[in-house]
């Protein structure tokens, strides 16, 4: 029987940590704090970039076209070691799920997509505010979602069966959507995954570093995204359940 290696991660996952890494290295070795400020202001996102009768929007950098980057540039930044650290820890697991069935491309651009939802999710809540956002836990949030479509079908790497020598559980056929609160297993993980964004968000439990409130918005918004918009990345033949071999007539 085959056997997967327990730290198979795909390069596309090890390429995006390594560069989350390198930022957090150099933000905090190489840059003095004006510097470093200066690039929160131009990549992280700040609700008040939008509000035109609000001065912080006038005199950010980046312009016109920070209020596009910044939709995913944020995702890059982050708080502390401990804000990373515990990113990375959940984005192993399921950016790895999502990676092995999407392939880099498609990863790539759910990465994205699911950060600039969980962004747009905060904007709606928090218009002209000036505070900072920044972080990857939107678009970690979203391949949590993502992964719940697949993760526990029949031979998927959390059913009940496993995929044998000849199948890959990670291309099982996902879920349906209309079908996704039907399955326990996929429905606690949600009550689950939201009760605690609201004990870390709404609650007073520390993640980001101290002084650092938690944007939960963000992370309702990416893992909405990644549980809705996942037939969009998927591909098409992952879709279909596997055709039956043909008999002989």
């Amino acid at each position: 029987m085959q056997r997967e290696p327990l730290f198979n991660v795909p390069p596309v996952v090890t390429a995006l940590i390594a560069v989350l890494i390198v930022v957090h290295v150099v933000r905090l070795l190489f840059l003095s704090a004006a510097q470093d400020q200066y690039i929160i202001d131009l990549f992280a996102f700040i609700p008040a970039r939008y509000d035109t009768t609000l001065l912080l929007g006038n005199i950010l950098p980046g312009g016109w076209g920070a209020q596009f980057w910044t939709f995913v540039t944020y995702a890059f930044l982050h708080a502390s070691w401990l804000h990373l650290g515990v990113n990375i820890v959940w984005f192993l697991p399921f950016g790895t799920a999502i990676a092995r069935r999407f392939g880099a491309m498609r990863f790539l651009a759910f990465f994205a997509v699911t950060a600039a939802c969980g962004a747009m999710a905060h904007l709606i809540a928090h218009d002209g505010d000036n505070t900072i956002v920044i972080g990857a836990s939107a678009s970690i949030s979203g391949t949590m979602a993502g992964a719940m479509r697949f993760a526990f079908q029949r031979g998927g790497p959390l059913g009940a069966r496993r995929a044998g020598p000849e199948g890959d559980p990670y291309r099982v056929p996902a879920i349906p959507l209309l079908f996704v609160l039907t399955d326990l297993r996929v429905l606690m993980f949600i009550i689950v995954w939201f009760a605690i964004n609201f004990l870390f968000g709404v609650g007073s439990v520390p993640l980001a570093g101290e002084g650092q409130a938690v944007a939960w918005q963000a992370h309702i918004g990416g893992f909405l995204a990644g549980l809705l918009l996942f037939s969009w990345f998927d591909p098409p033949d992952q879709a279909r359940p596997p055709q039956q071999s043909a008999l002989p007539h």
